[in-house]
C-alpha cells in the first residue's frame, strides 16, 4: 500500500445511538441534564472536602479526588456525544478521536486504580483502625493519588500511538458513540495483532489486578466486621463500605462485560448501553451513592449551602 492511501481518511463519522430526529432531541436533553447534574454532584462533593473541616480526612480526601477525577471521565464523552446527536454529518476528525480514546481509556484506568486505593484505605479503617493514622497518613495520600494519575496517564500513550499510525483508508464509520479500541482496530486497512494484544493485555491486567485486590480486601474487611460484637458497630461498618462497593460492582460489572467477557453474542446497541453505564451512569449515581449513605458529607453538604444562602443574602 502507498503511503499516500494511509491519509485517505480524515474523520470518522460515528454513528451514536438510532432514532428519528424526535428520539434525537430526547436523548440529547436526558444526557445534558445527566451531564449537568454529574457535574453538580461531584463538584459538590470537591467543595465539602475542599472547605469543611469535618471532611480533612484521609477517606474524604480520596474521595474527593474521585469526584473530581469522574467530572473529568464523564466530559471525556459527554459533551462530543452531546454534539454528535445535534450534527448533520456525525464526524469527529482522526485526531480528535484518538486523543477521546486516550482520555478515556487513561481516566478509565485511573478510576479502577482509585477504586483499590480506596478500598485499600478502608481495610484498613476497619481491620487496623489503632495503625490507620499512622499508616494513611496525608503525605502517603499524595503519594498514592498522585500515582493513580501518572499511571493512568502514562499506561496508554505508546499503544495509542502505534494505533493512530496505523492507515485508515476506508470506510470510516463507527458505529458508536465514541472512540473505542475493537471499532478503530476494525477499521484499519492492515491488522497490528502486536499493538492489540499489547493494548488489551494492559487493560486486562489492570482490571483483574485492581478488581482482585479490591475482592481481598473486602473479603478480609467483611471477616473482621462480622467479628465486632455491638451491632452498632457492625451498622457503621457496612454503612461505610457498602457504597464503595455498590460502586465498584456497577463499575466493574460492566467494564468486565465490554472488554474480558466475549463481545461476539452482544448486540451493538447493548454494546452501546453497557458504555453508557460506567461512563455516564456511574459518574452520575457516585454523589448519590457517597452522600445520600453518609452522614458527614450530608452535613458538610448542608452547610456548603447555608452559607451560600448567606452570602446571597449579604
Amino acid at each position: 500500500m502507498n503511503r499516500s492511501a494511509t491519509h485517505i481518511v480524515t474523520e470518522f463519522v460515528l454513528l451514536g445511538f438510532p432514532g428519528c430526529w424526535e428520539i434525537q432531541i430526547f436523548l440529547f436533553a436526558l444526557f445534558l441534564v445527566i451531564y449537568i447534574l454529574t457535574l453538580l454532584g461531584n463538584g459538590a462533593i470537591v467543595c465539602a472536602v475542599r472547605w469543611d473541616p469535618r471532611l480533612h480526612t484521609p477517606m474524604y480526601f480520596l474521595l474527593g479526588n474521585f469526584a473530581f477525577l469522574e467530572i473529568w471521565y464523564v466530559s471525556s464523552t459527554v459533551p462530543n456525544m452531546l454534539a454528535n446527536i445535534l450534527s448533520k454529518t456525525k464526524a469527529i476528525s482522526l485526531y480528535g478521536c484518538f486523543l477521546q480514546f486516550y482520555f478515556f481509556f487513561s481516566l478509565g484506568t485511573t478510576e479502577c486504580l482509585f477504586l483499590a486505593i480506596m478500598a485499600y484505605d478502608r481495610y484498613l479503617a476497619i481491620c487496623h483502625p489503632l495503625h490507620y493514622p499512622t499508616i494513611m497518613t496525608g503525605k502517603l495520600c499524595r503519594i498514592l493519588v498522585s500515582l493513580c494519575w501518572l499511571t493512568g496517564f502514562l499506561g496508554y500513550p505508546i499503544p495509542i500511538f502505534f494505533i493512530s499510525q496505523l492507515p485508515f483508508c476506508g470506510p470510516n464509520i463507527i458505529d458508536h458513540f465514541l472512540c473505542d479500541m475493537d471499532p478503530l482496530m476494525a477499521l484499519s486497512c492492515v491488522p497490528a495483532p502486536i499493538t492489540e494484544l499489547i493494548f488489551h493485555t494492559e487493560s486486562s491486567l489492570v482490571l483483574f489486578f485492581t478488581i482482585t485486590y479490591i475482592l481481598r480486601s473486602y473479603t478480609l474487611l467483611l471477616r473482621a466486621v462480622l467479628q465486632v460484637p455491638s451491632a452498632a458497630g457492625r451498622r457503621k461498618a457496612f454503612s461505610t463500605c457498602g457504597s464503595h462497593l455498590v460502586v465498584v460492582c456497577l463499575f466493574y460489572g460492566t467494564v468486565m462485560i465490554m472488554y474480558v467477557s466475549p463481545a461476539y453474542g452482544i448486540t451493538t446497541l447493548m454494546q452501546k448501553i453497557l458504555t453508557l453505564v460506567y461512563s455516564v451512569m456511574t459518574p452520575l449515581f457516585n454523589p448519590l451513592i457517597y452522600s445520600l449513605r453518609n452522614r458527614d458529607m450530608k452535613l458538610a453538604l448542608r452547610s456548603i449551602l447555608f452559607r451560600m444562602r448567606i452570602s446571597q443574602n449579604l
